[in-house]
């Protein structure tokens, strides 16, 4: 039986103390949180080098909803100074690529590095995917600089992995500047004068 390929995830960072009893405010990268922060999940920390925690690990004990926003609290961290000591810290965990995908569902690594297409053209290359209360952004890297498309089924109607492609439909502009609708302007100010 063969050892599943791993690969870390990122899941969280921890944005402020909460209280006095060590609790900190979450900021989630995951769609799953009910999965991925259970009681007795581990997660890597990615910290500065002279940080205290560099190197360790933190346990969850519990995640709670406060004005809707998680706040998690975790093992050995007791008081609001332990806290503080981890603000700004990104949560890792463990993937197995045997996990159950989600349908139309990926993860930020299967889709950095693919080609966008656009009419069957390459246009650029995803670099990175940021994730914002709205939406998704695909972060492409064209010639002309790095252009975020809306990671919508409109604009983004296909991934394909295997092929290791990007299908784009973006609206006009998008990629490209539109110099006539300045032009337009100009006119449709002219004739008002």
């Amino acid at each position: 039986m063969s050892a599943a390929a791993r690969t870390q995830l990122r899941v969280g960072r921890l944005t402020k103390a909460h209280g006095l009893k060590g609790a900190l405010k979450l900021e989630l990268y995951t769609d799953d949180p009910e999965r991925r922060f259970v009681p007795g999940a581990e997660f890597s920390l990615q910290v500065p080098a002279d940080s205290p925690w560099h190197g360790k690990h933190l346990k969850l004990r519990e995640l709670r909803w406060y004005n809707g926003h998680p706040v998690g609290f975790f093992e050995g961290v007791d008081d609001r100074t332990a806290a503080e000591s981890l603000v700004k810290a990104i949560l890792w965990v463990d993937h197995v690529d045997q996990e159950a995908p989600e349908p139309d569902a990926w993860y930020d690594h299967q889709l950095v590095g693919l080609t966008v297409l656009r009419d069957g053209e390459k246009v650029g290359e995803i670099t990175h995917v940021d994730h914002l209360p709205a939406q998704d952004l695909l972060i492409v890297k064209t010639r002309s600089g790095e252009v975020m498309v809306p990671f919508v089924s409109e604009i983004v109607p296909e991934v394909d992995l295997d092929a290791g492609t990007v299908i784009v439909t973006p609206p006009a502009g998008l990629f490209e500047e539109l110099p006539e609708a300045d032009d337009a302007a100009a006119e449709t100010d002219e004739r008002n004068d």
